[in-house]
């Protein structure tokens, strides 16, 4: 299993830095930044920066979207990080949750995400493509592949993923959940004429070692995230095509307040248990973590992408590198 982590982009540039630095000395292989630009900072300058500042991690927006990035910018923006990188950029991409609904806009649509996925990867490949009636080229890149990740839950995303990307992010850690997931993504990729195994599969979520009740403070906005997502997916799709574990633990969210979001103590969070802090999060003593990363591994999980935003950040960036990682 890969380490990565997610950095929400509200550091000052010297942490920033600090941070993917002590991330990369502790073994995680990949980094990632969150996209809302109202939210929080810009993630391209920061990606520049950490590009700067790391020799071996792959780097990425956990996620992006082609509603408030119109496709050939982002593709412009990654070809030009590859070259400062030396090839190491991903793209993670959806629909488009806070940063679109903080514009008062909803997120796109699949076609509409499935197109834009095309255009830059042909673009930041080199490639020619026609977009909106015209011929785009990038004549000055196409020297590195760009891994492609796709995050969403529903059976379209879920289908659209096993048939263009080459990674799947899944924002949660319950096992069960993952093993659903990862079955339709496989499924869709078969059927699609590629091999089961051709998507890798991401779990992102919270990571934090220490006292469970602490960790659970810490953590239980997190759910209160993904909830925003099942709720689409709730207005869309009839029940009982969704697992229960999935869809059952929103059913006292009153509502949701972007500008809190992603924010330990948020007030979002008041209708999460629990028990599902503790399916959606790893949370615990070491042995309890190094645990349920051994059943999140078997259960398919490629990489486990900390969501390094809970507080003593760098205290956890030591603890996972120097007792989590080597056992994994």
């Amino acid at each position: 299993m890969d380490f990565g982590f997610t950095l929400k982009p509200d550091h000052t540039i010297e942490r920033t830095i600090a941070l993917t630095r002590q991330a990369e000395a502790a073994g995680f292989s990949h980094g990632w930044l969150f996209d809302s630009h109202v939210l929080w900072r810009e993630p391209y300058p920061l990606l520049t920066l950490m590009a700067l500042n790391s020799e071996r991690l792959r780097l990425g927006t956990c996620v992006t979207n082609p509603g408030t990035r119109e496709p050939s910018v982002t593709a412009s923006a990654l070809a030009t990080l590859n070259e400062i990188s030396g090839g190491r950029m991903d793209l993670g991409i959806g629909r488009g949750d806070s940063a679109r609904r903080v514009l008062g806009k909803p997120p796109i649509t699949m076609a509409g995400t499935e197109e834009a996925i095309k255009v830059i990867r042909e673009l930041v490949e080199g490639r020619s493509i026609v977009y909106e009636g015209t011929e785009l080229v990038f004549p000055w890149t196409g020297k590195w592949k760009l891994p492609v990740w796709i995050a969403g839950y529903g059976p379209m995303a879920l289908a659209m993923t096993g048939r263009v990307a080459d990674g799947v992010i899944l924002q949660l850690a319950d096992p069960d959940l993952i093993r659903w997931f990862v079955s339709m993504v496989r499924d869709a990729s078969v059927a699609a004429g590629r091999e089961a195994g051709a998507v890798r599969v991401m779990a992102a979520a919270p990571l934090h070692v220490g006292p469970r009740e602490e960790a659970r403070d810490r953590t239980r906005w997190f759910p209160a995230l993904v909830s925003n997502h099942v709720v689409d997916l709730v207005n869309k799709y009839p029940r009982e095509q969704l697992p229960e574990s999935l869809t059952g633990y929103i059913v006292d969210r009153s509502g949701y307040d972007y500008h809190h979001h992603a924010e330990v103590g948020s007030s979002n969070a008041g209708f999460v248990g629990d028990e599902v802090i503790d399916r959606f999060c790893v949370l615990g003593s070491t042995a309890e973590v190094i645990d349920k990363l051994g059943v999140l591994a078997d259960a398919g999980v490629d990489q486990f992408n900390v969501y390094l935003m809970n507080g003593d950040e760098e205290a956890q960036l030591e603890i996972i590198g120097r007792d989590v990682i080597p056992h994994i």
